[in-house]
């Protein structure tokens, strides 16, 4: 009764159950290679055969490989002998960790890194020794090996092919044919410096003069890129020729001359290579190759065509053309040649031509090429598996262009048997914009704005004319011999300080601010002048210029002793001890003569004036390099201390009055050390500006004060209006520079908001203000009574006070930098205008200096930014070159990173450029990278900075932020200095920097930043940006690098980024 139930269960259970156990059973065996589950590390065996292919010496994995696979978990099985040829006994894979067995026990591993062939010493071809649905990862060439490929089909291998890793940034790792070729572009050059028979480097000598080699290389690839800078490091003249504009540049940053053909054509190609070019251009290449061949005495070709036969660049004809002694390298020998004449293979001599058409360049630096190789596939294993436990492949049909899918993807051509080759297209594949052809109407503007010599030597003699016409007016004008004198003073002081600002490196931009700003604090010698009464001020005069004094000694102390923190920064500890205390032998000498020669009743308060002067100008002098930047601190100390004393020497005040100055002085100079022993170094620019403030509000106050002390003499003193006018204009610019000051200052600091206040009709208003304080000297001038000069006064200090406000208030954050050198700059005339009200020599020194110090300064970090003064400080956007067109589109997707794929990068590299921006400001991340900079440097990498000239808010704010940091200050360098090594940079780190980086400046004509000069990153090998968004920088431009190929983004908080980098670096070097 139940056997029809029975006779069912069981039909059931081998129709279904059993086929079912079946197929589970067969996908798990296909785990071997390596589907979605995996199988464990330690159950596998990576198998490393001897190579067995004429004249092939390396080895797929090194000892080190060995080791680096081992620690992943693999099995490692050698074959004894396998790394000889490379000079890598079987003695160092045993220490690694490895067993050396025999070729058959190899074969039979789980993963073999080593195609296979026939073996003539087993008599059989060696995919049959290989274990079912193993995995071989190797040079394959699928396109060219399709008998290989049916073979390793029918055993269900999976297939990772080197030669077919993806070139993207992310894979630039695991690239082992850029890997070989820039060893067979090296030894390319080695081998034909060998059978060349001169030097390739010139020579000069008693016995004559021997030119140096010509090159040509054809070809700017790896290979060919590899080849032209060996050749440069010889000594010879390089020449370099390629399709690609891109590859021509890379050449000229190398030191060899681009080569160009007169049709324009572009040979950007897919996958690193060029495209094949049009008959006419063809043509014009040949044209020139011919012209060269006559002239230069070494040809490298390297020209390939992806799975197609080389193309012939080089005829026989050409060839023929060549000196006697002239040596040709065909790289593309293997694939049939690029010079007509070449023996692939073999070293030959044709027509005197000695031609090198070996195929095997790598194998003959077999140690090097073995370790890169091995490198290579170790890097690639441990990619392609991101499992910590588990090896698999997710190998995926749709995937984005740059990612691990598509490296991937792109690397397995075999999966368990059936053949994935090629793969397919990836999506998001960005694309060059093309460059935007010039009209004839753009043409006929550039034509028109180039100046004529005739032009340009009439605008020259214009300017000339016009300072002499000025000087001629100003004699006739001058009220006095007195005048004349201290406008001489003036002018030369202007002169000085002009060239002697000019000379300070950009590093120490932030203490030569400081220093002028403590020098600028001289307008204590107005208040001083003007100070009255006994222990205290009789009247509002005397009250306004105490004021001035007090708040001027806390710029002095404060200023100086910044000053010393900033420069104590920059102290290396191989530096030589310091003995700075001797400089105060000078200082007594200074002040004590000065003393001594006032007891004995000598008046030498005008060569005391001179002396300080002269000091002070060495302060700015001393700031040009880190050697007597301390030098220039001591001077600047004595020459403001010698001019406050020779003032008091001058004036010859009470004990009474003394005590008053003294106590001023006292208590502003306390202040002043207070704010600077507890400022943050981060802090320093909002610091600079609320001393600016000082200095202008110092410069109102004694303007008006000085005003109502010599109110009462106008009617009888011929320079009386002179007086007045200097009185109102350094009111006015005391006004601006205080008030704009304090809005810098509630920017910097936050309490303000860094954007832009754009008012409505803001330029109408600044121009009504202005108008407003300049139509106020009319009855100022004209009216004598006392009560309407100091209402004038007070209306243009009121008046510029709120112009100060808008004009600030109108710049962004990120426009600080100019800012601050420009109010510098204004209280330096600020105190100019003191030195012509007090017919005193040295503020008017000490002014010009100032102000030619800012205004000088402020000129530097336009041109940086390609704008001009007027519209930073009008708050303009868009830059002296931005088009009127459209900005450019920008396309594609953005490749990102974590942590550990960047700590990776950073060990493939060794030359880094670290490109901090205000975002590392920001974050306070200068202590991690700082840290992370001498980790990589004790690793032996060559670590360097670039700084942007207005990167962060104040002008060499983020050298001084290194410093503190301890970055040594000789490994960071300027935009100029760095700009042209990019080129041969491994990696570059954007840590917090948007628009000092944007290649919009370069690329979009149209772009508000266009023409901007900007640091180059994106021509390093590989860029790492990190910042906390790919939002836009201040300039609200988007950055085309975040999408180029070779660009990667590590997004996040730029200080825990950096703290996550550090230890994982430090984490590493400990393994």
């Amino acid at each position: 009764m139940h056997k029809p139930i029975y006779t069912l269960c069981i039909s059931l259970l081998f129709v279904v159950f059993i086929p079912f156990v079946k197929t589970c059973y067969e996908t798990l065996l296909c785990q071997q290679c390596f589907g979605f589950i995996g199988i464990p590390y330690k159950q596998l065996t990576v198998g490393v055969p001897k190579e067995i292919f004429q004249n092939e010496r390396r080895v797929a994995i090194s000892p080190a490989g060995v080791q680096a696979l081992i620690k992943q978990g693999f099995n490692v099985i050698v074959e004894s002998g396998a790394g000889e040829p490379s000079k890598f006994p079987d003695e160092q894979y045993a220490q690694a960790g490895a067993t050396i067995k025999d070729i058959k026990d190899v074969l039979a591993s789980d993963v073999l890194v080593r195609a296979p062939v026939f073996n003539p010493t087993l008599g059989i071809h060696e995919v049959e020794m290989m274990k079912d649905a193993a995995t071989l990862v190797s040079f394959v060439y699928p396109a060219q090996n399709p008998e290989l490929m049916d073979l390793l089909s029918q055993k269900k291998a999976t297939v990772v092919a080197m030669d077919q890793v993806p070139r993207v940034t992310i894979a630039q790792g695991y690239d082992a044919l850029s890997s070989m070729a820039n060893i067979a572009g090296y030894k390319s050059v080695v081998l034909a410096a060998n059978n060349f028979g001169r030097f390739f480097t010139g020579q000069i000598t008693a016995a004559g003069k021997v030119p140096p080699a010509k090159v040509l290389i054809i070809g700017g690839g790896v290979a060919g890129l590899a080849a032209a800078g060996t050749a440069r490091a010889m000594g010879a003249i390089v020449r370099g020729f390629d399709t690609r504009a891109a590859a021509l540049e890379q050449f000229k940053s190398l030191g060899a001359e681009p080569l160009e053909v007169n049709l324009k054509e572009s040979g950007e190609g897919q996958g690193g290579y060029a495209k094949e070019m049009s008959k006419e251009f063809i043509e014009e290449e040949m044209k020139l190759f011919a012209k060269q061949c006559q002239e230069v005495d070494i040809v490298i070709s390297t020209a390939l065509i992806p799975g197609r036969r080389a193309p012939i660049l080089i005829t026989k004809s050409m060839v023929e053309s060549m000196k006697d002694g002239s040596v040709v390298v065909d790289l593309a020998a293997e694939a049939g040649g690029n010079i007509e004449t070449t023996v692939p293979g073999e070293l030959s001599v044709h027509n005197g031509v000695t031609h090198i058409g070996y195929t095997d360049l790598p194998s003959r630096l077999p140690t090097q090429s073995s370790t890169l190789y091995s490198n290579n596939i170790t890097k690639l294993m441990r990619a392609i598996s991101p499992d910590k436990e588990n090896f698999y492949l997710d190998v995926k049909e749709a995937f984005d262009y740059g990612t691990m899918d598509h490296v991937v993807r792109g690397s397995v051509v075999m999966q368990n048997g059936k053949n994935l080759f090629p793969a397919p297209q990836p999506n998001n594949v960005p694309v060059a914009a093309p460059p935007k052809p010039k009209s004839i109407k753009e043409l006929e503007k550039e034509k028109a704005s180039q100046v004529s010599p005739f032009k340009a030597t009439l605008t020259t003699a214009g300017a000339y004319t016009g300072g002499a016409a000025t000087l001629v007016g100003l004699g006739l004008c001058a009220p006095n011999a007195a005048f004349t004198q201290i406008v001489t003073t003036f002018g030369l002081a202007g002169i000085v300080g002009y060239h002697t600002v000019w000379g300070v490196t950009p590093a120490l931009h932030s203490p030569l601010m400081s220093v002028t700003n403590a020098i600028s604090g001289l307008t204590a010698v107005g208040g001083l002048s003007l100070m009255g009464g006994g222990y205290s001020p009789t009247s509002t005069a005397e009250t306004l210029a105490l004021l001035a004094a007090f708040i001027s000694s806390v710029n002095i102390a404060g200023g100086f002793l910044v000053t010393k923190k900033m420069l104590d920064m920059f102290k290396r500890p191989t530096d030589p001890p310091e003995y700075n205390y001797l400089y105060l032998l000078p200082g007594g000498v200074f002040v004590g003569g000065y003393a001594a020669a006032l007891q004995s009743g000598y008046n030498i308060e005008q060569m005391m004036y001179l002396g300080s002067g002269l000091c002070c100008v060495g302060a700015l002098a001393g700031l040009s390099n880190q050697k007597t930047a301390r030098l220039g601190n001591a001077l600047g100390m004595m020459g403001v201390t010698g001019g406050i004393i020779a003032t008091l020497g001058a004036l010859k005040p009470s004990p009474e009055l003394l005590a008053q100055m003294s106590a001023a002085m006292a208590i502003g100079g306390t202040a002043g050390l207070t704010i600077a022993k507890r400022i943050q170094i981060t802090d320093l620019p909002q610091l600079v500006a609320a001393f600016h403030s000082l200095v202008g509000l110092a410069a109102v106050l004694t303007c008006v004060a000085e005003y109502m002390v010599e109110y009462p003499h106008f009617a009888t003193d011929p320079a009386a209006n002179l007086t007045k006018i200097v009185a109102y204009l350094g009111t006015f610019i005391g006004g601006v520079t205080f008030s704009g000051s304090l809005v810098a200052y509630g920017k910097l600091q936050g309490v303000l908001n860094s954007a832009p206040l754009m008012l409505p009709a803001r330029h109408a208003l600044n121009a009504s203000l202005m108008a407003g304080s300049v139509g106020g000297m009319i009855p100022y001038m004209m009216d004598p009574s006392y009560t309407t000069g100091l209402t004038c006064l007070g209306s243009v200090s009121a008046l510029s006070a709120v112009m100060g406000v808008t004009l600030t208030a109108a710049i962004g954050g990120a426009d600080m930098p100019v800012v601050i050198t420009v109010l510098n700059s204004y209280s330096g005339w600020a105190l100019c205008a003191e030195g012509f009200l007090l017919n005193n020599n040295l503020l008017t020194i000490v002014g010009a200096l100032i102000g030619s110090s800012g205004a000088i300064l402020s000129y530097i970090m336009c041109v940086a930014m390609n704008r001009s003064l007027a519209n930073v400080i009008l708050g303009g956007y868009g830059t002296s070159s931005t088009g009127t067109g459209k900005p450019m589109e920008i396309t594609g997707t953005h490749t990102e990173v974590n942590v550990d794929q960047t700590v990776e990068m950073i060990k493939d590299a060794q030359s880094i450029i670290i490109t901090p921006g205000y975002g590392l400001c920001a974050a306070k991340a200068q202590y991690p990278i700082a840290e992370l900079v001498k980790m990589l440097k004790e690793a032996g990498k060559d670590v360097r900075f670039g700084i942007h000239p207005v990167a962060g808010r104040m002008p060499g704010q983020l050298n001084v932020l290194l410093a503190e940091a301890g970055v040594p200050y000789d490994i960071v360098l300027e935009m100029e200095e760095i700009n042209e090594d990019f080129a041969e940079t491994d990696l570059t780190l954007v840590i917090g920097a948007n628009d000092t980086v944007n290649s919009a400046a370069q690329e979009d004509p149209n772009s508000i930043i266009a023409g901007m000069p900007v640091l180059e990153v994106w021509k390093s090998k590989q860029v790492v940006v990190m910042k906390r968004s790919l939002g836009v920088g201040y300039a609200a431009v988007d950055n085309p690098i975040f999408y180029k190929p070779n660009t990667a983004m590590l997004l996040g908080d730029a200080k825990k980024t950096c703290d996550a980098l550090q230890a994982k670096v430090r984490e590493t070097q400990n393994q």
